[in-house]
């Protein structure tokens, strides 16, 4: 059995083969996401809401990312992990690497995500020139929930699109190897997947992307603040949760999912 690395999906983005991410948060969960095909599980601070009950992914901590991330770990031989960093964990390119080490060290992931644009370029550039890989992350940043006002599609101006599109160059070019857009307009998320080297993971991007990336709990319509639009119940139908995550692989595989109406 193969481990999944960034150069693994670097030759996928190359061929065409759509890369499939899950949120996880805990080994039993993870090792029937593994044996269904996953080939990244997101540990994302979404459990502060799913698993938590919190409104927010604000009140997530370090502490118990790096145990999630754990536990995670613990259960995979292929899939490779990504470690979301959360909220004020990552205000200054030091409290950035202490955090990063943690994650990788204590919690097992092999990357860390940061949600943000310009602000993080410099972030990123310190992280990864230190071998700290990094997943950026555009669009919809749910940790600026309170900026933002609402968890609504980004990028819908002109002015924002442009923007989003020199965010993810800058990323790049800082270091980043992977990029999630959140909740883009499918054609914007089409343009800035064609410029980049780098995989694109889309969530609620539409199906031009080089993958896709759900919630869980989302996934297999069991989330208690509904389901969002982008989303599909893929238990429903299913003969228990492991059809229900192969189903997900395969729909990923086949572009079969995101249809229009999970698109923007």
């Amino acid at each position: 059995m193969n481990k999944i690395t960034i150069t693994t999906l670097g030759r996928m983005k190359a061929e065409g083969e759509k890369i499939v991410v899950l949120t996880s948060y805990d080994a039993s969960f993870a090792r029937l996401s593994e044996q269904a095909g996953v080939d990244v599980l997101l540990v994302g601070d979404s459990l502060g809401m799913v698993v938590q009950g919190h409104e927010s992914t604000l009140p997530v901590t370090v502490s118990e990312m790096v145990y999630h991330s754990a536990n995670v770990a613990r259960a995979c031989e292929r899939a490779m992990i990504v470690a979301d960093m959360p909220f004020m964990s990552h205000g200054t390119p030091q409290q950035a690497l202490d955090t990063a080490g943690r994650l990788m060290k204590e919690g097992g992931a092999h990357m860390v995500k940061i949600e943000g644009g310009a602000p993080q370029v410099e972030t990123v550039r310190h992280l990864t020139e230190r071998a700290v890989p990094v997943c950026a992350h555009l669009g919809l940043t749910p940790q600026s929930i309170h900026q933002l006002g609402a968890y609504r599609v980004q990028g819908r101006d002109a002015e924002s699109a442009t923007r989003m599109i020199e965010d993810a160059a800058d990323l790049q070019a800082a270091g980043a190897q992977m990029l999630v857009l959140e909740c883009v307009p499918t054609l914007l998320a089409n343009e800035i997947s064609r410029n980049l080297d780098i995989p694109v993971i889309g969530i609620g991007a539409g199906p031009d992307v080089d993958g896709q990336v759900l919630v869980l709990y989302d996934m297999l319509g069991i989330s208690v603040n509904g389901i969002p639009g982008f989303a599909r119940d893929f238990l429903s139908g299913a003969e228990g949760i492991p059809d229900a995550l192969s189903r997900y692989v395969a729909a990923v595989r086949s572009v079969d999912f995101p249809a229009a109406k999970h698109s923007f």
